[in-house]
């Protein structure tokens, strides 16, 4: 059975940080990802990295601060949020895919439960 288990979201200010992680659990997958979804919103990518980290791909409204990276021995995925903004509270949810590509387009194989993330301004 395939789990995705999100943690780390919480409060933060604005131009804080938080690292989420997603660990997962049944398979191993060439690739994850991270999306997000506000209330009112639309689930929207946020970022996504190839099987052996040497790829990462970014929505432009995220890219210079929030940085994803993986460790494939524990089979977790982590999302480094820096300068985090108002506009970035969501749910995070982590996903995983056979490629980015995949992911990019909002195809995913599997979805986490899914982390809430709050900035006060």
């Amino acid at each position: 059975q395939v789990r995705l288990v999100e943690s780390g979201g919480g409060l933060v200010q604005a131009g804080g940080s938080l690292r989420l992680s997603c660990a997962a659990s049944g398979r191993t997958f060439s690739s994850y990802g991270w999306f997000r979804r506000s209330p009112g919103k639309e689930r929207e990518f946020v970022a996504a990295i190839t099987w052996n980290g040497a790829g990462s791909y970014y929505a432009d409204s995220v890219k210079g601060r929030f940085t994803i990276s993986r460790d494939n021995a524990k089979n977790t995925v982590y999302l480094q949020m820096d300068s985090l903004q108002p506009e970035d509270a969501a749910v995070y949810y982590c996903a995983v895919s056979a490629t980015t590509a995949s992911l990019r387009i909002g195809k995913s194989d599997y979805w986490g439960q899914g982390t809430q993330v709050t900035v006060s301004s």
